[in-house]
């Protein structure tokens, strides 16, 4: 089980490296090919979405990509440090994260785009700031019952 770990200011020009070291590894993991613009829309979305919640709130924190190759399955977190509503965490599945009234458009839209790209997606929002994790079978994984 291997970890990467990347971390980048918040600007969009580092988004493409993301999506770049995104699909590497998922190579690497075992991801079919065929899933690998998948993998890299969707980072690239969820990083694009990390860069402007950070710019619109001041924040010069870096944003988080955590990639987790595991025995069946390659997951990718993205996180930002954008404090989401008061009184502790909420995990939310990703198309309650789209439905959300409360999440404003442009959120929503790309909340949507990576819920229409990846199967299994979990939103996370709380004090602390959110998490967007998206996980793909490895070719080891996907044959199994």
């Amino acid at each position: 089980m291997a970890t990467v770990e990347l971390r980048f200011s918040a600007q969009p020009e580092h988004v493409r490296t993301a999506r770049l070291v995104a699909a590497a590894v998922a190579r690497r993991a075992g991801v079919e090919e065929a899933v690998l613009d998948e993998v890299r829309l969707a980072v690239g979305e969820a990083c694009s979405r990390a860069v402007g919640l950070h710019r619109s709130h001041g924040l010069t924190a870096p944003v988080r990509v955590v990639l987790n190759e595991e025995e069946k399955t390659f997951s990718i977190e993205v996180g930002d440090e954008v404090p989401g509503p008061p009184g502790g965490d909420e995990t939310v599945p990703g198309m309650a994260a789209v439905l959300d009234p409360d999440a404003d458009g442009e959120d929503e839209m790309g909340l949507a785009v990576i819920s229409g790209l990846v199967d299994d997606v979990e939103v996370t929002s709380g004090e602390s700031g959110g998490v967007i994790r998206m996980s793909w079978p490895t070719a080891g994984g996907a044959d199994l019952p």
